[in-house]
């Protein structure tokens, strides 16, 4: 769950450097969809057992 998060965050920072963007869009949103894409892998498991 972690490790998705900051796959996310890591990749966001590098387009917005690449893209050289003055608000760290790219971070926010990535780091959004990891978060959400972690959860959606636990629920998944969860309900699955």
């Amino acid at each position: 769950m972690i490790g998705t998060m900051v796959v996310c965050a890591l990749g966001g920072k590098y387009l917005d450097e690449y893209l050289e963007m003055k608000f760290p869009v790219f971070t926010l949103v990535l780091v959004l969809f990891g978060v959400f894409a972690a959860l959606y892998q636990v629920l998944k498991d969860l309900l699955k057992k």
